[in-house]
């Protein structure tokens, strides 16, 4: 009988929670990546046009044997991306925002 119960509850099944704010995604458009001996840290950072000042959105931390996880894990998403939607472009230029989103400037 306690076989039967090991079939239907695989050992290797994690349960993953996820939260509605956690869903809900926060937008990045740079990262920023250091590592020491034992830790990466990735920064996901939002640039905004005409503000000088970038805030880090999020940070991640994780051990290289992660890192090296992500990176396969990432590149195999990017072929598959790419398979089914064409290569992605690439520029080796910085995003370049207007200063006023191409508008009037306004105060409040």
């Amino acid at each position: 009988m306690a076989e039967d119960k090991k079939e239907k509850h695989p050992q290797n099944q994690i349960n993953i929670e996820l939260s509605e704010e956690v869903a809900e995604g926060i937008y990045s458009n740079l990262a920023m990546i250091a590592h020491s001996n034992s830790e990466f840290v990735i920064d996901f950072i939002r640039l905004m046009p005409g503000v000088p000042k970038a805030r880090v959105k999020s940070r991640v931390i994780i051990t290289p044997e992660h890192a090296k996880r992500l990176l396969a894990a990432l590149s195999d998403n990017i072929d598959k991306y790419e398979h089914t939607f064409g290569p992605i472009k690439q520029t080796t230029d910085m995003p370049k925002f207007p200063m006023n989103f191409g508008g009037a400037v306004g105060e409040a």
